[in-house]
């Protein structure tokens, strides 16, 4: 596995954030690690990645062990994104970024997803990227799994239809076709598989703080974590 090289000192925390579909992790997370100067990693992105990989390659997403052959035999890496921030995942050298956002990819996602060795697998990439600190990682086990002693433990949330208006909005932009009500049913779909995933299931991390973002502007929840961490920082 390659990852850049962290270059500032300093006490340097790791911010653990879960949460369902939907809910806007993803820009939350960026806005946060950019003004802390930290690396964004976003977890989901890793199961896409592998799922995509496995649909290109041909192989069952539902056979667990043709999936972790395929995983172990990849070269993966994380490098900064052009804003510096966010860590991005290649495979085999190639950016999956114009891939895996796709309806087709979400959805046999959840299979691969809930493969326990899967799980182990990246859970070890995951935690190799952040055991340095200076990361805000983002996902649906990190606070309870990945990183259970992180010193800030965030879950997000926010109601199923202002979920599904954001996962239109972020599809739409990125040029992918989308219509609310299937949205709002593959965002149900995947709650429900996170939920009852028997591996490290989507869970409250003892120690976390809750934000509903309903009535929220992502800025203006980034900001309230942005509070957390600093008051965390003075500890």
């Amino acid at each position: 596995m390659t990852t850049p090289e962290r270059t500032k000192k300093g006490r340097r925390l790791i911010i653990a954030m879960d949460g369902p579909a939907g809910v806007g992790k993803s820009t939350v997370g960026q806005l946060v690690a950019k003004d802390l100067g930290y690396f964004f990693v976003n977890t989901g992105e890793m199961y896409r990645a592998l799922t995509w990989k496995a649909m290109e390659e041909k192989v069952d997403v539902t056979d667990e062990s043709a999936v972790m052959s395929l995983a172990r035999r990849l070269s993966w890496e994380f490098l900064p994104s052009e804003n510096g921030s966010s860590l991005k995942t290649y495979l085999d050298g190639e950016s999956v970024a114009a891939h895996i956002r796709a309806e087709d990819v979400s959805r046999k996602t959840s299979a691969v997803a809930a493969m326990p060795s899967v799980r182990q697998f990246l859970c070890d990439l995951q935690r190799r990227l952040g055991q340095e600190g200076g990361v805000v990682m983002e996902g649906r086990d990190i606070a309870t799994h990945v990183f259970p002693n992180a010193d800030v433990k965030i879950y997000l949330d926010a109601s199923i239809e202002e979920r599904a208006k954001r996962r239109i909005r972020q599809l739409r932009s990125s040029g992918h076709p989308a219509q609310l009500a299937s949205v709002r049913d593959a965002i149900l779909q995947r709650d429900r598989n996170d939920l009852e995933r028997k591996i490290n299931p989507l869970a409250y991390a003892e120690g976390a703080t809750l934000i509903d973002s309903t009535r929220l502007s992502l800025h203006e929840v980034a900001r309230k974590i942005l509070k957390i961490v600093h008051e965390r920082q003075k500890r």
